[in-house]
């Protein structure tokens, strides 16, 4: 929109239209007007594009993002929605929608989401837990990572260092 209005006003004085008559037509203001002809006569066809990039990406303090990470390892029926899986485009309007954040673009959450190194994988098949306590151990193992992360203090009996094995996979010796 930017470059069709701006090459508009250049088109217009090229065809002899006043800088006066050009404002009224594009409603910028009379010097705004001379700008974008000067910068046509300096520059040619490159000023008519606009030069930023958007603005400055926005900084999520460590309670948004710890929210952001543990609402993109749920899955979306926890939340009572009706799809199997997140997609980027799905996340980002949930997450404004539930008041996580104000604003964020379906690439921004990308960059976050690799920051907090959580991938998205195409899901094949689905198998859940048989175990009725899988939720409750599910939400410990979190908050013993979030411990171990530094993202929580532990509270009074919680352990302070945590060690874990589970994580070695098939030890072929």
């Amino acid at each position: 929109m930017v470059t069709w209005r701006r090459a508009q006003m250049v088109l217009w004085s090229a065809q002899g239209m006043t800088v006066q008559k050009t404002a009224e037509l594009a409603f910028p203001s009379e010097d705004r007007v001379r700008d974008v002809i000067r910068n046509f006569n300096a520059d040619g066809f490159g000023s008519l594009y606009p030069k930023y990039k958007g603005g400055r990406q926005p900084k999520f303090v460590l309670p948004q993002r710890v929210e952001i990470r543990k609402i993109a390892k749920s899955q979306p029926a926890e939340h009572d929605l009706p799809f199997s899986r997140w997609s980027l485009v799905k996340l980002a309007g949930f997450l404004v929608a539930e008041g996580v954040v104000e604003d964020i673009g379906h690439e921004g959450l990308r960059e976050l989401l690799r920051a907090e190194m959580v991938a998205f994988q195409a899901i094949k098949t689905w198998k859940g837990s048989r175990d009725l306590d899988y939720a409750a151990e599910k939400a410990r193992i979190e908050h013993l990572y979030a411990i171990a992360d530094g993202q929580v203090i532990p509270d009074e009996g919680e352990p302070s260092v945590i060690f874990c094995v589970d994580e070695f996979g098939p030890l072929n010796l």
